[in-house]
């Protein structure tokens, strides 16, 4: 299984939003944004403080997909 964070490219989309004003609206640092952009697991701190600031729920951020195998 694997993590992605499509749902939040998207949302940020329809926002209007950067990812550098979630850094700064959520309190999330520069290197958690790199890990999100990798699709790379990150703390549930980090997911609650986009949800606060999106004010959204999780499964409107993130999915989990089945791995493909190469």
């Amino acid at each position: 299984m694997a993590v992605s964070y499509k749902k939040l490219w998207k949302l940020l989309i329809d926002r209007d939003m950067k990812k550098k004003d979630l850094c700064a609206s959520a309190g999330i640092s520069h290197a958690s944004m790199a890990k999100l952009g990798k699709n790379e697991n990150v703390t549930t701190d980090v997911l609650v403080k986009i949800c606060t600031a999106l004010k959204c729920d999780i499964s409107d951020i993130m999915e989990i997909t089945e791995e493909v195998e190469q």
